[in-house]
């Protein structure tokens, strides 16, 4: 099988515009896409985030850097502001070199943001959420030095 660029989706919510809930919410979605497609920074080509509008107090790729994508180039945008759309939704659009066929790419959508693809919500029953959590701190540490 050959390596190929394949597209991972994630999004999550936030209750309100604040640093820290955003890059919170952030770090937790990375994290369950790494976790769940067993992700190596290493082969993580680029990846998009996007905000919509009501979201501009953090720049979601700071929470990847945090988790150790130094090296991944990053870029934050905002998602175009259609009425009625959900609403402060963090999405990533992550392009993974990798042989792992489509179909078998687990795409992460939490929160409120499972609405937007319910088909491709992520039981997180089968998730141990608390050695997720580890993980993230242990990245956290590292990055703060």
């Amino acid at each position: 099988m050959s390596v190929v660029c394949r597209g991972v989706r994630g999004a999550t919510t936030v209750a309100q515009n604040d640093r820290e809930e955003i890059l919170k919410a952030t770090r937790e979605l990375l994290a369950l896409v790494i976790h769940l497609n067993g992700i190596h920074t290493g082969d993580v080509a680029s990846a998009i985030f996007t905000t919509t509008p009501d979201l501009w107090d953090a720049f979601p790729a700071t929470a990847a850097r945090q988790l150790g994508w130094l090296d991944v180039p990053l870029m934050c945008s905002h998602e175009i502001n259609v009425p009625g759309a959900l609403e402060k939704c963090i999405r990533v659009l992550i392009h993974w070199n990798t042989d792992m066929p489509q179909q078998q790419i687990q795409h992460v959508y939490l929160r409120e943001a499972q609405a937007l693809r319910p088909d491709k919500t992520v039981m997180l029953s089968s998730v141990d959420m608390a050695e997720l959590n580890r993980w993230i701190e242990e990245q956290l540490k590292a990055w703060r030095g």
